[in-house]
């Protein structure tokens, strides 16, 4: 069956069957990624392999990759731009196509004027280890014309995985027997032979490299033998620089056909007693609707809030009752929530960081003496 006569849609009962799986079920390193989804989702090898050629194709799936766990291997933040009504959409551009360094871009807005709701514009960002966030955010805030950012790295992580298909059917309050266990954010020492394996793992793969052998070629690239690739991977995984193997749904813009995979994208904010960050943040990530849970500080900017996650939905009401729930949940545990807001995502990109020393070197020697702005 040629891929152009295949249902693509997220809908469609085979494809939700094996993105039920493939989005965020595939943990860790697997020299056989394919076959792990074939036997979870359990559907035939080729039909998978088949059917997720074709959704990349047709721009359902936007990326196959294996996820690397950033946090780990550099520097990261969340930051958030103040920047002139009238210099937002240039500055979105600039970040989305010219830095390699921040990955996911958008644009929020809350539902009334709240603390930081002045800060518009909002970006994950990865620098490689011993550069300075701040030395970075400075050179990009005279490239955009920004009036003012602030940055707000993770003390831990409590949920990262964004499964949007098998959450479409989650109930309001639906949590994990156990609180969420916190993964720090220390950064990992690697040595060359695994530095090297890691950047030829890392990239999206091609529609020819899905299939029984996906790494075949990234070792011949990578000038090992596939069996070393493989041993190093793991070895890679095993110090906890590994994410999951994924198909990531474009879940921001419609398919060729209308269809959405999400409508509605909400940072939630919550500012909890100081040394119940922790506590709090295992509770919030117990409820498997958050695609990601953190511990930042977001200062006298942001009302001093201290936990933030994302969840993902089709409908802002339900959106906002899962919201309800934590926060219910959060008082009943003995978690008193002082304040709480959302900012809602609008306009969206999102690509991988990149997080190579040479690429950050070659970057600010390109950008060096440019006074900006330039958007």
């Amino acid at each position: 069956m040629s891929d152009v006569s295949l249902p693509i849609e997220h809908t469609d009962p085979i494809n939700a069957q094996i993105l039920s799986v493939s989005e965020d079920r595939v943990k860790g390193f697997h020299q056989h990624p394919f076959q792990f989804i074939a036997e979870q989702s359990g559907l035939p090898f080729d039909t998978v392999v088949e059917r997720i050629r074709a959704m990349l194709k047709g721009g359902v799936i936007r990326r196959v990759r294996q996820t690397l766990l950033a946090n780990k291997l550099a520097e990261g933040a969340l930051v958030a731009w103040k920047v002139p009504a009238e210099k937002l959409e240039g500055a979105f551009e600039f970040l989305f196509k010219q830095d390699p360094f921040s990955g996911h871009v958008v644009l929020r807005s809350t539902d009334r004027e709240v603390s930081g709701s002045d800060f518009r514009l909002w970006t994950t960002l990865k620098v490689p280890q011993d550069r300075a966030i701040n030395d970075h955010c400075d050179v990009l805030k005279r490239l955009i014309g920004a009036e003012d950012y602030y940055t707000m790295q993770a003390h831990g992580i409590f949920a990262l995985g964004v499964g949007h298909v098998r959450r479409k059917t989650m109930e309001p309050g639906e949590k994990a027997d156990e609180p969420a266990v916190m993964m720090t954010t220390n950064i990992a020492d690697l040595d060359a032979e695994e530095w090297n394996v890691l950047l030829h793992l890392k990239g999206d793969l091609s529609s020819d490299e899905i299939g029984p052998e996906p790494w075949k070629g990234r070792a011949e690239a990578a000038g090992v033998s596939l069996e070393k690739f493989c041993e190093v991977s793991k070895r890679l995984d095993t110090k906890g620089v590994i994410g999951r193997f994924s198909t990531f749904l474009e879940h921001v813009k419609p398919s060729a056909s209308g269809q959405r995979v999400t409508r509605f994208n909400a940072l939630f904010h919550w500012k909890v007693p100081k040394g119940m960050e922790e506590r709090a943040g295992g509770e919030v990530g117990r409820h498997p609707i958050m695609t990601h849970a953190y511990w930042r500080e977001g200062g006298d900017r942001f009302a001093n809030v201290n936990i933030m996650g994302v969840i993902h939905g089709t409908d802002k009401d339900t959106v906002l009752a899962h919201k309800a729930a934590i926060d219910k949940h959060l008082v009943e545990t003995g978690i008193p929530v002082e304040y709480t807001n959302v900012f809602w995502g609008g306009r969206s990109e999102i690509k991988p960081s990149e997080i190579s020393p040479t690429v950050f070197k070659e970057w600010h020697a390109k950008w060096a003496d440019v006074p900006g702005p330039v958007v």
